[in-house]
């Protein structure tokens, strides 16, 4: 039954257990399900269910979503306990966000909604003009997808909407991995970036259709090349073309490299809307650093843009030996006052870890450098400071000796 103005509804309770309040008092917008008291009750709640959260003193600290059946079990919504979660709630925190990005980047395609950061955990959100793509990663924000979308539909006239429910955090949370079109057709989207137009895709490969986060990067990348006299780039994990297609606007001779041929195809789409020629490779990268190395060739800047090395702490000595291997390849075809850029999206890499792997890496190549740039996301993709894990993306752009 909806609730009528003046009514309020009874919410279920959990209970921390002692000590265990300390976290979500500073900030941090999780708790786990060994700091939650197992209570019979308990387990009657379906996965998603709101909930109030209080101390073993009965203090009420906020409400918030439950899953017994995830790691996370308790995701912060609101600091307010008698919070309505409702298309209201949804529309103030939608609204505020998009405040923010059109204050740094005006015009409608950004990452709108980076989870906990813009007070929705569970939820990604990247916007295309008339189009959005989503991520619903917990069984909390499912159970609220009505309000949610309607909520989206008073902000803005949106023609396309597509549900990238393909990812591990939904299978975690016990839900569906599909993707759903949910509206319109989101196959062929162009978007725009830095005052250069793109196309990309929202129903199939990585992730949302495009990575925002690196539009910061692409734009210094491309100020950098453009210093140079007929400069040359290796783009490697060039994806759908961003970082390329950024430098060859800038009048640099790239070549792009990424093993996936779907990608391939929407650069030579974005490099035909911008009036560029680059040479494209299909091939996984390290083959082709190794072979332009014995053929000694070298160019004025080597980006190297991998996708996570290390997915789970379980692989992160490998994830780091990749990153070292991967440096002293790139260095070794980069030009004697070229530029190298290593970036890194595990949240599992620490920067301090990175820089130490890229140190090795430029030993073993036999070459120094300095740190000019240390990268991270987009402002579109703001980081909580109560929740490091929430910030992902580094990277670092060095010139060689």
């Amino acid at each position: 039954m909806p609730l009528l103005k003046g009514m309020t509804m009874t919410r279920p309770t959990l209970t921390l257990n002692p000590g265990t309040d300390r976290r979500i008092r500073l900030g941090y917008p999780w708790v786990f399900s060994n700091e939650i008291r197992a209570l019979a009750e308990n387990k009657t709640l379906e996965p998603g269910t709101l909930c109030q959260l209080q101390t073993e003193k009965g203090e009420l600290l906020g409400m918030g979503t439950y899953n017994r059946h995830a790691l996370i079990a308790f995701r912060l919504l609101d600091t307010n306990p008698e919070a309505v979660i409702d298309v209201d709630w949804f529309e103030a925190k939608l609204a505020r966000a998009m405040e923010t990005r059109e204050v740094v980047y005006p015009g409608g395609y950004y990452r709108w909604i980076h989870s906990e950061a813009d007070g929705i955990p569970g939820l990604i959100a990247d916007l295309y003009g008339d189009a959005v793509s989503l991520q619903i990663n917990t069984a909390g924000i499912e159970a609220l997808r009505a309000p949610l979308l309607e909520a989206m539909d008073r902000l803005v006239e949106l023609k396309t909407i597509i549900l990238r429910g393909d990812t591990p955090q939904r299978v975690h949370e016990g839900l569906s991995d599909t993707v759903e079109t949910l509206r319109g057709d989101g196959e062929a989207i162009t978007l725009e970036e830095n005052g250069l137009r793109f196309v990309t895709t929202l129903t199939s490969g990585q992730k949302t259709g495009w990575f925002y986060d690196q539009r910061d990067a692409r734009a210094l990348l491309a100020g950098l090349i453009e210093r140079f006299e007929s400069p040359t780039v290796f783009d490697g994990y060039c994806y759908a073309g961003g970082f390329s297609v950024a430098m060859a606007a800038m009048g640099a001779r790239v070549t792009g490299v990424d093993r996936s041929a779907p990608a391939l195809e929407l650069a030579e789409q974005s490099a035909g809307l911008n009036d560029v020629s680059i040479e494209w490779i299909k091939a996984d990268v390290f083959n082709v650093l190794e072979r332009a190395g014995i053929n000694k060739e070298t160019y004025d800047l080597v980006n190297l843009d991998p996708p996570a090395f290390a997915k789970a702490k379980k692989t992160l000595g490998q994830g780091l030996r990749g990153y070292r291997k991967m440096t002293r390849m790139g260095a070794e075809i980069t030009a004697p006052g070229g530029f190298l850029v290593i970036h890194s999206c595990s949240h599992h890499v620490t920067l301090d870890a990175l820089i130490e792997q890229v140190a090795r890496g430029l030993t073993d190549a036999k070459r120094t450098g300095q740190i000019l740039f240390k990268l991270s996301a987009a402002a579109d993709h703001p980081a909580m400071p109560q929740l490091p894990e929430s910030q992902y993306l580094k990277g670092l752009v060095m010139r060689l000796n």
